[in-house]
């Protein structure tokens, strides 16, 4: 466990912006003197009696202060009060919240100050720990901080996770981070799928579109084969390209989106996929969250700050019981896709899932199962499961946003 200032759990990183985190360059000879000040920051006022703080640290040992403290006094351990900006505890003891000397303790005042002294990556890292772990929501009720904060796909998988104990005004503020962390997902995954799902190759037409992704290499090697010189260099003259044709059929996609605890970066994802899928034509979204019950969220599919603002992260799961709910909305299982997410950790019937998955895989039904993601979007899931429901006829992979777009093209065309 890496622990940072106060000598509690947290980033590792402490060095003020500008400067290269520790352990980056492995090679690079550090001085005994600048050894010590990194670890008086990582150990804080703990070590204040063998470790100096020097003048320049100042402001990074009270950041880290104000909010790691929390830790100790969490746990009903006295923090000395008073201290000086070298670090130096008073000698006064107390189970009082931090309060670092020479800081404007509010929320909002320690946000601005920490953001100026670490790097992008250390700050988005101590936003999470701020609300998910020690309680900072009025982070979320101040406008001016909420212009602060920087928008990150972790910290609003934190928020998501703490939203249930949150008041009526800092949900408000939550849906604004919300807002922007999913704007910036849509603006970089919009055109990946529309690109990919928005129409098949049609080979026997040319396009007038002379682009990469219409490029139809075979076309155009059989065009120039009689151009291939004595020693097997071909002139190319005639570049062959392919037009996209316009879906004329719909489709069905039926998105099943686990929400228990362990889900919420999926679900992050799942709710951005199916807002972007509900703008393409020739495709009808089904959206379902589950736990041990299904809830349709397909009236609001087009819009993923509302579904994920709905969500109920944690409980228990029962993917049987979703899965046979997606059998029962099947119109035309030809031209019916099932995605379904989750970690697959089945608290329900297995061998109920696995006859549901038979049957739709017999009836036409194209089934997908997409295998959960963590915070450093590694793929966390029951493989015992997915071997068997593999096996029963649906597809099971761990595949980011951008494979999934590329996936569905290929089902769909």
């Amino acid at each position: 466990m890496s622990t940072t200032g106060s000598g509690t759990p947290g980033p590792a990183t402490t060095e003020p912006a500008g400067t290269e985190p520790a352990g980056t360059e492995p090679a690079m000879v550090i001085s005994d003197d600048e050894a010590a000040r990194r670890w008086r920051l990582v150990l804080g006022r703990y070590a204040a009696d063998q470790l100096s703080v020097g003048q320049q640290d100042a402001g990074l040992e009270r950041s880290l202060r104000y909010l790691y403290d929390r830790e100790y006094t969490a746990r009903g351990h006295r923090v000395g009060q008073g201290g000086d900006d070298s670090g130096r505890p008073g000698r006064g003891a107390g189970l009082g919240g931090s309060q670092p000397h020479g800081v404007d303790v509010t929320a909002l005042g320690w946000l601005n100050e920490a953001g100026s002294l670490f790097p992008r990556e250390t700050f988005e890292r101590m936003q999470v720990d701020a609300v998910s772990r020690y309680g900072l929501t009025e982070l979320l009720q101040d406008d001016t901080a909420l212009e602060t904060l920087e928008p990150s796909r972790e910290l609003a998988v934190a928020m998501l996770q703490v939203r249930g104990a949150l008041n009526d005004r800092a949900a408000a503020g939550l849906r604004r981070i919300i807002q922007r962390v999913v704007e910036d997902i849509v603006k970089r995954l919009r055109t990946r799928f529309t690109t990919a799902v928005n129409g098949r190759i049609d080979r026997s037409r040319r396009s007038m579109h002379r682009v990469a992704r219409n490029f139809d290499w075979k076309r155009t090697l059989r065009a120039n084969l009689g151009r291939v010189d004595a020693d097997g260099r071909m002139t190319v003259q005639d570049v062959r390209f392919s037009s996209r044709a316009k879906r004329t059929l719909t489709w069905d996609v039926v998105l099943l989106v686990d929400q228990s605890g362990s889900m919420a970066p999926s679900l992050l994802y799942s709710a951005v996929c199916a807002g972007i899928l509900s703008g393409l034509p020739g495709i009808n979204v089904q959206l379902y969250l589950f736990d041990t019950s299904v809830v349709d969220m397909s009236h609001v599919a087009d819009d993923p700050v509302t579904v994920l603002m709905t969500a109920q992260l944690g409980g228990g799961t029962d993917i049987a019981r979703a899965v046979r709910h997606a059998e029962q909305q099947a119109r035309n299982p030809s031209r019916t896709v099932v995605a379904l997410v989750s970690d697959f950790y089945e608290g329900g019937s297995v061998s109920n899932l696995l006859a549901t998955v038979r049957r739709m895989a017999s009836s036409g039904v194209t089934m997908l199962g997409l295998a959960a993601l963590d915070e450093a979007a590694e793929p966390v899931y029951d493989q015992g499961t997915a071997r068997l429901l593999a096996e029963c006829g649906m597809e099971v992979a761990a595949l980011t946003p951008e494979r999934f777009a590329e996936w569905l093209g290929e089902v769909l065309s």
